[in-house]
């Protein structure tokens, strides 16, 4: 038979384990929220700078369409990533992606091998 004493150390010990799940859930919750609200400025920022060149583009009379290339580099050159493996995520634009290089490298490559 066990103990009183023994029953409130179980109950003690199982309080403990929850309250550390239910701190390591609200950490990951915060984490995503964060992440939420920094994806949702971002995208408000990309969406006012679309409607910038929009507008500018319309302004002008004609509306320019750029290549796929010049469009990658330009979002490679913003600072995001354009390869597969990050796409749309941030990149430190004191360093380069080789990732993303190789398909500015290859694109480039195979645009010019269709032009001769």
């Amino acid at each position: 038979m066990v103990d009183s004493y023994s029953k409130l150390q179980q109950l003690h010990d199982s309080m403990m384990n929850m309250t550390k799940t239910i701190e390591s859930l609200e950490n990951d919750i915060l984490d995503t929220l964060k992440e939420n609200t920094e994806l949702k400025v971002e995208n408000q920022l990309l969406r006012e700078k679309m409607d910038k060149m929009t507008n500018a583009n319309a302004h002008n009379g004609t509306i320019k369409t750029q290549s796929g290339l010049e469009s990658l580099r330009q979002i490679y050159n913003s600072g995001y990533h354009i390869c597969n493996m990050y796409y749309g995520s941030h990149r430190d634009p004191s360093s380069d992606c080789m990732f993303c290089l190789d398909i500015l490298d290859n694109f480039g490559e195979k645009k010019k091998k269709k032009v001769r």
